[in-house]
């Protein structure tokens, strides 16, 4: 449920469609999503303000994935993010809190129309992207996965479902290119997916399954300047990797 502001473009709006983005980013430690600030609060006090995913309704002339990159980049900046679309929600009672009512009158043309959200994701390295709010975003910023400020609609639900969608991902497929450095270390792989999976795996483990891709390329090169004994690094085959069959791959916790 997204709002839409009252411009000359408006007609061009589908009233009762709309998208939503769930960006997830890794910043080495730790699982992120990012969130739009709407400008209001759950009180009069400003502690505790109402965020959202990015997302916002669909022009007649456009398609779903078009809409939700447009959406992406006028709330935040983002652009040429693969996005994959995970599901819908049409709950007839997404609009339940009052709150959200009283913002969307002050936006919307129809605030008690009805809207079913198409929802998307993606999962990013967060310090490689610059972001830049913008339309009715105030603000956009990053909050950890398991420390959620307090959501608007049904925002908190469409989360927990890409949450679920990409644990299911990341253990039939690898993920890490696009989310660690050149050079890596197996402890930084494993941290990736600790994040993603929220749970510790066992180390051993881990690295006997790893060590048996075939897109994992180790480095002669080692840390150095580490109070530890140094790791060696690793790099990704790009070829082999983006062309691994997800038969070939599976994490059993």
């Amino acid at each position: 449920m997204t709002p839409f502001t009252r411009t000359s473009s408006d007609a061009r709006l589908n009233p009762n469609v709309s998208v939503d983005c769930v960006i997830f980013g890794f910043d080495g430690e730790r699982l992120k999503v990012l969130l739009i600030d709407r400008g209001q609060s759950v009180s009069d006090s400003d502690e505790e303000k109402v965020y959202a995913l990015p997302g916002n309704l669909i022009r007649e002339d456009e398609d779903l994935d078009k809409a939700a990159e447009r959406v992406l980049f006028e709330l935040t900046g983002l652009e040429d993010i693969f996005l994959e679309q995970f599901g819908s929600f049409g709950d007839p009672n997404r609009l339940t809190k009052e709150h959200d009512l009283e913002w969307l009158k002050s936006i919307r043309a129809e605030p008690d129309a009805r809207v079913i959200t198409v929802a998307y994701y993606s999962l990013i390295r967060a310090d490689q992207y610059e972001i830049h709010a913008s339309s009715f975003a105030r603000d956009a910023v990053w909050h950890d996965i398991d420390a959620l400020p307090p959501l608007g609609f049904d925002h908190a639900e469409i989360i927990e479902s890409a949450l679920r969608e990409l644990k299911f991902k990341s253990k039939y497929q690898p993920l890490g290119f696009e989310l660690l450095p050149e050079k890596f270390t197996l402890g930084q792989l494993q941290k990736l997916y600790e994040a993603i999976l929220s749970t510790e795996l066992d180390k051993r483990n881990f690295r006997r399954k790893i060590l048996k891709m075939s897109f994992l390329v180790p480095l002669k090169e080692k840390q150095i300047g580490v109070p530890h004994k140094p790791a060696r690094y690793y790099t990704f085959d790009k070829e082999k990797y983006q062309s691994y069959k997800s038969t070939d791959f599976y994490f059993t916790l």
